[in-house]
């Protein structure tokens, strides 16, 4: 059994095509073919059921796919344990949302681009469902998202911070010089919110089904500044990641507002898929993400 065989066995599986699968290493299909057909041959089992277009892992081929990943995954440290290091010069595919590339992003990628500077990165912003699902297509590398806790086999987890999710206004606002709110008191007010298909706004859109009501915002929009902007100038209230407004409520610009019988906590977590090949990149950017902590927020301008 040679390791050429074994990775492109991971490759098809992956790729659910053996077409794919060639495309991907640069080898010719009939290859790919005759390399899978070596494997099966040496253990003995059919891998793969060919069904129409499509490429299945067999029950036998889905047990050996699991071992062949960790094998693999054994081979790589083993390769880096003995190598002489290098400078980290590949590319790195990141998936998250608004609020989170507008403020905790900036920071991060500035210090991740000063430490491995040749490393090319591209981010990609979306719901957390459609990101996931491209991190289960293998289409992007990490997936760093604001959510409740997911819990799922296919995801490894490296990193989740608790964050709170704050009702805010503008300092000026009559509701920021009260010391206690009730959630019926917002819901008559003009709102900004972000768009439906965030975490967050999902949730409480959700805890508010519940008691039969609802908040109709003026403003739905996906671009948090633009949120923050209106809100300095006073129109209207919104509900947002607490470390989206960190600078504003520094600067004394806008106020959380003390809402007594609502309070969320969400968090803030980072995976790759369980079977991805861990480059140094992506290790690099864990490490990082996990090292900085707590989101570092930078000056916006006026």
């Amino acid at each position: 059994m040679e390791l050429r065989e074994i990775r492109t066995f991971i490759q098809v599986a992956q790729r659910k095509s053996f077409s794919r699968a060639a495309e991907a290493l640069g080898y010719s299909q009939a290859a790919v073919t005759i390399q899978i057909k070596q494997l099966e041959n040496e253990l003995g089992i059919h891998l793969f059921d060919r069904i129409g277009k499509q490429t299945i892992l067999t029950h036998q081929g889905e047990r050996f796919y699991r071992h062949a990943v960790s094998i693999m995954k054994e081979v790589s440290r083993a390769a880096s344990s003995v190598a002489e290091p290098k400078e980290l010069s590949g590319v790195l595919s990141i998936g998250t949302i608004e609020s989170i590339c507008a403020s905790i992003f900036p920071d991060l990628i500035r210090q991740f681009h000063e430490r491995w500077p040749k490393v090319k990165i591209s981010i990609d912003l979306d719901s957390p469902d459609v990101l996931m699902d491209r991190l289960d297509k293998n289409s992007i590398d990490l997936v760093y998202l604001l959510d409740q806790k997911i819990y799922d086999i296919r995801w490894e987890k490296v990193m989740e911070e608790e964050e709170d999710i704050v009702f805010v206004c503008s300092a000026a606002h009559p509701f920021a010089k009260k010391s206690s709110l009730k959630l019926s008191e917002l819901l008559s007010e003009p709102f900004l919110l972000t768009e439906k298909n965030a975490s967050y706004r999902f949730v409480l859109d959700r805890y508010l089904a519940a008691l039969g009501c609802s908040i109709e915002p003026f403003l739905e929009i996906g671009n948090t500044e633009f949120i923050i902007r209106l809100l300095k100038e006073n129109h209207g209230l919104s509900f947002l990641p607490r470390f989206a407004v960190e600078n504003e409520l520094t600067a004394g610009t806008l106020s959380i507002l003390p809402v007594e019988d609502f309070h969320m906590k969400i968090f803030r977590q980072l995976f790759y898929h369980r079977d991805k090949w861990v480059t140094r990149e992506m290790e690099a950017f864990i490490s990082l993400a996990k090292e900085t902590g707590a989101p570092v927020c930078l000056p916006r301008r006026p």
